[in-house]
């Protein structure tokens, strides 16, 4: 700023009365050069933005011989126009290449016009070159005013529609469900269309303790949702990363989820209607949070796993519903261990487990268990004194392999 105040400054305040009279047939040849030279401008050029452009070319003319008879005062209100010009070519959906080419040829025919008017009323070879580097100078000032005009909008543009994206979200993954009427309000206002073949949600991360924040959740699910496209839409939500997937049953669909996200840990819940989408999300944050603890069959904690389905694991779900209840069920049914040495207890508590799992058959508990069937029988012996008749009723023999599971 400091620069252009001093391109102001070398030509004389006198100078201005001289040029003056040059700027009503100088704006209209403006306009004319732009509709004429700047493409995509000749028909954006009628109507009400043609009049704002017509109003930004006679300002700017003004503006700039004011600043040149007072380079220190600037009118905020002249500033505000090309702020707003800015603001209106990302409204139209136009880039703004095309305003600042505009500048460009207003800068080129001013030049011009204030020439000709300088060397008409006299004015010496030195102020009037003084003159050129004033109009570029400005020039650059009005560009770098549009371009921030276009910048705010862009931002405000893009912080309305993340908002959207993270109400729509998370209505569709609140439980009780959202009203029905809510969730299609939601789904206009994100431009997201409601599918009719099903929505499953997509867990790719949790927010816990030394992990990931709301923040890092939200851009996270965002550029998933991004990466598999085809109407995916991702936030954060109720501290899970969540990608809603429509149609997620469609031909070749589940190839491209697994491939999305093969270097992470991500759950897929059930194929539901879209009313009904914080039903899978629940599912498959459960089994997600189930999954980074290391707590399902075949799943480590320290490495993604890719692409789990919570259809998979619906047992290790429903034990895992109410933790209190499942660690009482253990306490209760297994306390005639509690009272064995760590070494007993593990051995009677391992060879349980593989007789429920095969009732009666010593050889294969031997094989399991990588022991003599000798053994098998002696332990199982103990068990039967320890247990009582419990180890041949169904229903206590249900109960004692869910409280093995539930530990």
């Amino acid at each position: 700023m400091e620069a252009t105040t001093r391109s102001y400054q070398a030509v004389p305040p006198e100078a201005v009365d001289a040029l003056r009279p040059a700027l009503p047939r100088l704006a209209e040849d403006i306009i004319a050069a732009i509709a004429r030279d700047v493409p995509g401008y000749s028909r954006a050029l009628e109507g009400v933005f043609g009049n704002v452009v017509r109003r930004g070319v006679e300002i700017a003319l003004s503006r700039f011989l004011d600043l040149l008879a007072d380079p220190e005062p600037d009118a905020r209100e002249a500033r505000g126009t090309y702020v707003e010009l800015g603001r209106g070519e990302f409204r139209a959906g136009r880039p703004l290449d095309a305003l600042l080419a505009a500048y460009r040829v207003g800068a080129r025919l001013a030049w011009r016009g204030f020439v000709d008017a300088g060397q008409a009323a006299g004015l010496p070879p030195a102020v009037i070159y003084a003159l050129g580097e004033a109009i570029f100078a400005y020039i650059d000032e009005l560009s770098a005013e549009s371009v921030e005009g276009y910048a705010e909008e862009q931002s405000a543009a893009a912080g309305e529609s993340e908002r959207r994206r993270r109400r729509l979200v998370r209505l569709l993954a609140a439980q009780p469900a959202a009203p029905a009427e809510a969730l299609r309000t939601a789904a206009t206002g994100a431009g997201w269309s409601l599918p009719r073949g099903g929505v499953a949600a997509l867990v790719c991360g949790t927010g816990r303790e030394g992990v990931p924040g709301e923040a890092e959740l939200d851009g996270g699910a965002a550029r998933l949702a991004r990466r598999l496209g085809e109407g995916a839409v991702g936030a954060e939500s109720f501290g899970a990363a969540i990608v809603f997937v429509p149609d997620p049953d469609a031909p070749g669909r589940a190839r491209r989820l697994a491939a999305a996200v093969a270097e992470q840990t991500a759950t897929l819940g059930p194929t539901v209607g879209w009313e009904h989408a914080g039903t899978s999300a629940a599912r498959a944050a459960a089994t997600h949070r189930l999954a980074v603890a290391g707590r399902l069959p075949g799943v480590a904690a320290d490495g993604p796993a890719g692409l789990l389905r919570a259809e998979d694991h619906l047992g290790h779900l429903l034990l895992r519903a109410d933790a209190a209840l499942c660690a009482d069920l253990a306490a209760a049914r297994l306390a005639p261990l509690a009272g064995l040495a760590d070494g007993p207890r593990a051995r009677l508590t391992e060879t349980l487990a593989a007789w429920l799992d095969r009732p009666g058959q010593v050889q294969a508990v031997a094989a399991d268990l990588a022991v003599h069937p000798q053994t098998v029988r002696y332990r199982v012996r103990q068990l039967r004194d320890l247990f009582g008749e419990r180890l041949e009723d169904p229903d206590a023999r249900f109960e004692l392999a869910l409280a093995l599971r539930a530990r």
